[in-house]
């Protein structure tokens, strides 16, 4: 009788460990990171330190809010490291018309790129990882055709964007916040987004019941493009020069990974808008903790492979019950 007790008590504690793991473990993660750093990295407790980490991170944040709009419908979107770069070219085109001309100009550029992924998918139906494959190619051989190589940027507006702050926090992370405080309501507290959620968990059902789909499709890439263009324009600002070569290089796979660590299940129908920023931000950590500590950078590249299985096998697992 008692070996019974512990069969049965065994699973049901391995699930309220799944359960936990995929609640909060990036959150364990970011914390456990904080304190290794803390304890063994010199200055890391430096305010200079963290800005650099909260600028770098701002990026992947912006692009990731997308990603894990798409990756909550069902979906995913390659083509946003490329968006970023078609972006660049194209305020470096219209810079001479004032940033917020050339700031338009991208945004129309990336939902462009959007309407043309989510066309494909809502209308032709086409699988979303061969649509955004397509435009990932695409996009970056459009942004080369615009600009063949790298241009310096040279306008106050931009560098006062890109490097400048409010109340000692840099622009660039106060929209990275004020965009993740909008998609999370977007998400949670209004119609798109649970219809959204709907979509991603069952399209047949949704369709079934009567819901937009097609739109809802369309939306949601629309918006991972622009979110993308607009991660693009910050960081050109932030480097003062459009570099279409190599901005947004692999983009797509870190915005896949803290979507996927942060909780996101990959089958759709759960968006985690705080896992998301918390999964960039153990990335972020993760890396520069490694190149602090004088190890290779293909050590990150490993070691970021290794979270991205953990938390699939976790959320796998807990699917499996």
């Amino acid at each position: 009788m008692a070996d019974l007790t512990l069969r049965r008590a065994l699973p049901a504690d391995r699930e309220r460990v799944l359960r936990w793991l995929q609640e909060y473990g990036v959150y364990a993660g970011v914390a456990f990171l904080l304190l290794v750093n803390i304890a063994f990295t010199p200055h890391f407790l430096s305010a200079e330190n963290f800005r650099t980490q909260a600028v770098q991170v701002a990026p992947v944040v912006i692009v990731a809010l997308g990603m894990a709009l798409a990756i909550g419908s069902e979906g995913v979107d390659l083509s946003v490291g490329s968006v970023m770069a078609l972006s660049t070219s194209l305020v470096a085109l219209y810079m001479g018309y004032g940033p917020w001309i050339a700031l338009i100009v991208a945004i129309a550029g990336g939902a462009a790129v959007g309407l043309a992924n989510g066309s494909l998918i809502a209308f032709i139906g086409v699988q979303p990882i061969v649509a955004t494959l397509a435009l990932m190619v695409g996009a970056r051989g459009l942004a080369l055709v615009l600009l063949p190589q790298l241009e310096d940027i040279r306008d106050p507006g931009m560098a006062t964007l890109g490097s400048g702050e409010f109340a000692g926090v840099p622009y660039v992370v106060l929209i990275a916040v004020a965009l993740a405080l909008v998609v999370a309501f977007v998400v949670r507290r209004t119609t798109f987004g649970r219809q959204l959620l709907a979509i991603g968990d069952s399209r047949p059902a949704a369709r079934l019941a009567g819901l937009p789909v097609r739109q809802v499709l369309i939306v949601v890439y629309v918006v991972c493009g622009v979110l993308a263009a607009v991660a693009g324009f910050l960081a050109t600002a932030r480097l003062s020069a459009s570099d279409p070569t190599s901005l947004g290089n692999l983009m797509e796979l870190s915005a896949i990974t803290a979507v996927v660590v942060g909780g996101t299940p990959l089958t759709g129908g759960r968006v985690r808008i705080g896992g998301t920023v918390a999964g960039a931000v153990l990335i972020q950590l993760l890396t520069a903790t490694l190149i602090k500590h004088d190890l290779e950078p293909s050590w990150t590249q490993i070691a970021q492979a290794v979270v991205i299985i953990l938390a699939v096998y976790a959320a796998r697992e807990r699917g499996k019950r």
